[in-house]
């Protein structure tokens, strides 16, 4: 059976970003990225729904090894895909990759320090099976196979299209239709614009706001330093000073969430006009941040309820009928082509399942340990990237950490790495994983995933100075991460060992 140093599943920005490190950070150590997928990019691959965009910067969103240099700081599907392409080639990530293989399975053995890998080979219709001495899941949050589902009375009475944003079909054609969008979220306001330029009408129906905030998709700094400075000095200008933008905007939305809010929809109402219901359409229950804030690059969406092209309904839904969507408030909206933006279907590390010795792994009762490894998992970490900030920034991070911790088994001897609670950890109390975030994608998940603790390392921060810190400059040995070989410990106490969160 083939072994290799490390198993990495998924090729999307974590996966190629993990290629990366693992090169530069531990030459010496195999590795093979896996990925079920026919191509590489995960989401950016996936997702093929009008406008698809980026919801951040790509100076944040982009790799820290890797300047971006397009004039477009908020980039569309295509010229992201064109970036990791170009990365994949930069660094030679080709060689490592094996596409269609979908992992169905992961199995560690103590006896041996090893996980077995099975998955499919897709190509060839046939199972696959290798060993590694660590695995990096990178396979991203929801499902592949389909997003969150809700099922409406009547659909069947409908008589026009309906489809998620997830399957969207490459041939459908929305020119002079009356279009109804359901959703508020990302995609909903990313849809809405795009489509508005060739459908009839685009109606956005929404049950409640969320907060949006406009901003150009050029970074007059990033393209006026480029000008006169070399590429990689540019970006890491540009990447430092939108870091401290975004956490300086997240604090602001902890510490003053009414001033926030006064700002984020005295923007709007200068956008739409005072005759605009701004307190209807774009006014949430909840407070800024509380859910992700959306971005309208240029201000797009405003414009195409300016012009008319598109509208924005709040109100509930009572049933669909045979032309359109009848409303709690008995008003019909009429519609050719419906579009159930209703979210993403989370699942824990890539619906992989998971046993250790041959006990299955149920990671709703494990303890995150600094947000990518969990309790009484030996040599595992996964890649979860910020809800409040851009993905990769976290994803960079968690790789340079599993760098470290490679390389410190290697300089120690040892071949496992397992966290496990002290005894001074058993009276934690268990709070969810990812705190203070009401959005309802991940309020669906949160049963099935880790819980985190109150103290370090038992924590999910979700706070970039504080990752950058605890993931690349706190000791590796911290009395938690024990490391052995073969159950033989190095330098930890065998008596600190605890099971799950109950």
């Amino acid at each position: 059976m083939e072994h290799v140093d490390v198993v990495v599943v998924g090729a999307g920005i974590s996966g190629i970003g993990a290629a990366y490190f693992l090169q530069r950070d531990c030459p010496d150590r195999s590795f093979v990225i896996l990925d079920g997928r026919d191509d590489i990019g995960g989401t950016w691959d996936l997702f093929r729904y009008p406008g698809i965009r980026s919801d951040s910067d790509m100076h944040t969103l982009g790799y820290s090894f890797k300047p971006w240099t397009a004039d477009r700081a908020i980039a569309d599907g295509p010229s992201i895909m064109a970036y990791l392409r170009e990365t994949v080639a930069e660094h030679d990530v080709a060689a490592h990759l094996r596409l269609r293989h979908h992992v169905r399975q992961a199995e560690w053995s103590s006896a041996s320090a090893t996980w077995t890998i099975h998955a499919d080979d897709l190509a060839t219709g046939t199972p696959v099976q290798l060993t590694c001495s660590f695995l990096y899941m990178c396979a991203g949050y929801y499902n592949y196979r389909h997003g969150h589902v809700v099922e409406f009375p009547g659909q069947a009475e409908f008589a026009g299209t309906i489809v998620h944003p997830q399957q969207w079909p490459e041939d459908l054609d929305y020119r002079g239709q009356r279009v109804v969008v359901i959703g508020s979220g990302a995609t909903a306001m990313t849809l809405v614009p795009a489509m508005a330029g060739q459908a009839a009408h685009v109606t956005m129906l929404q049950r409640s706001p969320t907060y949006v905030i406009a901003r150009p998709d050029r970074d007059k700094l990033a393209n006026g330093l480029r000008r006169v400075l070399p590429d990689r000095l540019a970006y890491r200008i540009t990447r430092r000073k939108n870091i401290a933008l975004q956490q300086f905007l997240y604090r602001r939305t902890r510490t003053k969430p009414d001033a926030v809010r006064t700002l984020l929809l005295g923007e709007a109402r200068k956008a739409l006009g005072d005759h605009y219901d701004v307190e209807r359409h774009f006014t949430p229950r909840y407070d800024p941040w509380d859910q992700r804030l959306c971005l309208i690059p240029n201000g797009d969406l405003f414009e195409a309820i300016r012009t008319g092209t598109a509208s924005v309904v709040t109100d509930t839904i009572e049933r669909f009928t045979e032309h359109g969507i009848r409303l709690g408030s008995g008003e019909e909206l009429p519609a050719d082509l419906i579009v159930t933006a209703t979210g993403l279907d989370l699942v824990t590390l890539g619906e992989v399942e998971f046993r250790v010795d041959g006990v299955p792994v149920d990671f709703s009762r494990t303890w995150t340990y600094k947000g990518l490894a969990y309790s009484d998992v030996p040599n595992l970490a996964s890649s979860f990237g910020y809800i409040n900030a851009s993905w990769t920034l976290r994803a960079d991070l968690t790789a340079q950490y599993v760098c470290r911790l490679l390389n410190h088994l290697r300089a120690t001897g040892t071949d496992t790495c397992t966290p496990r609670l002290r005894p001074t950890d058993r009276d934690m109390p268990a709070k969810p994983w990812i705190d203070g975030f009401s959005a309802g994608y991940i309020q669906r998940a949160l049963p099935r995933l880790p819980k985190q603790g109150d103290r370090q390392p038992w924590v999910n921060p979700q706070h970039y100075a504080t990752d950058r810190k605890m993931l690349l400059r706190d000791p590796l040995s911290d009395g938690v991460m024990q490391f052995t070989r073969h159950r033989r410990p190095v330098g930890a106490s065998p008596s600190a060992q605890e099971h799950a969160a109950p």
